[in-house]
């Protein structure tokens, strides 16, 4: 029985480890700008996940809906707080309107072009105030495989749904989406809902698309931790690891210690919003984004850990 404990002890270590090491790290020579991650116990920490629009990856077989159009720009940009109390997660509009260190106003998600994921996170922070610890990115064709490795997202939607320009399209009622109808419904900006008996467009924009996305990852968190996904795990971590590129402070300690916290969170209690603001066109012709009034208080309410909502 020792001996079964102690090889199964060194097998799981040494797949944790043959999984962390599939993962494309940024040397912290890249990324000074991410503040020192609390190290006492209990302490919160934060994680800027960033989704990148990047063509190129996406599966030939997929439906064309993603444009021919080349480079890598930031698509999605939200920070995850992870604390003993629970998880948060606040969405920052692409759009925003910022002062980018050496570049001047512009939208916040330009200085991921301007200077990579440091000039972006040392954007982000000057912005909001929020100390960015790690830094997790991914691309489309990433988030696909990762929804396909768990054999797909369970979502309820109230009515018909449907999005001409990305694609996507469902029935009324609960759904598994696949990797790609999941993409499709996170990317959507022209959704529209049949009710009563024509389509109609749903208001929101930008802002309400960073909401399908916070819908897609809370549907993935809930069912990494689901006991019905037990049996998917084996493919999900290394599909994970192979897909995402990180800070190379996200160490297989720090990851296994976050995994237990984790695994004992009821996904219905994960608080999510996306930062409010208002359109704005700026001296230079642009379409922005700019703070309200509300913007300062949910912010502190991150910070301190409180509800992002009232």
């Amino acid at each position: 029985m020792l001996l079964l404990m102690t090889v199964g002890v060194f097998a799981g270590y040494g797949y944790l480890s043959y999984t962390e090491g599939k993962i494309d790290r940024i040397a912290a020579s890249d990324l000074t700008s991410l503040v020192v991650a609390p190290l006492e116990e209990g302490e919160s920490i934060n994680f800027l996940i960033v989704g990148v629009d990047d063509r190129s990856t996406v599966p030939e077989d997929w439906v064309d809906a993603f444009g021919d159009f080349s480079g890598r720009r930031t698509d999605v940009m939200m920070i995850a707080h992870i604390s003993d109390a629970g998880i948060q997660m606040l969405s920052i509009p692409r759009d925003w309107k910022s002062s980018i260190p050496g570049h001047g106003t512009n939208r916040i998600n330009a200085a991921y072009v301007f200077g990579g994921p440091d000039l972006l996170v040392q954007t982000i922070q000057l912005e909001t105030g929020i100390p960015i610890h790690h830094y997790v990115e991914i691309d489309f064709a990433g988030v696909g495989a990762v929804v396909d490795s768990l054999g797909g997202v369970d979502l309820d939607f109230t009515y018909p749904g449907r999005d001409g320009k990305s694609k996507f399209n469902t029935e009324a009622g609960r759904h598994t989406l696949n990797g790609e109808q999941a993409l499709a419904y996170a990317r959507s900006r022209h959704y529209e809902v049949y009710r009563d008996g024509s389509w109609q467009p749903t208001s929101g924009g930008d802002i309400s698309r960073t909401g399908r996305q916070q819908q897609i990852l809370i549907a993935l968190f809930s069912q990494v931790t689901s006991p019905s996904s037990a049996f998917n795990l084996p493919r999900f971590l290394p599909t994970f690891a192979d897909r995402i590129t990180a800070d190379e402070g996200l160490s297989l300690g720090l990851m296994a210690g976050l995994v237990q916290k984790v695994l004992t969170l009821d996904s219905r209690a994960i608080d999510a919003a996306t930062l409010p603001v208002m359109n704005q066109t700026g001296e230079d012709g642009r379409a922005y984004v700019v703070p309200v009034d509300g913007t300062s208080t949910m912010i502190d309410a991150f910070l301190a850990g409180q509800p992002l909502k009232p």
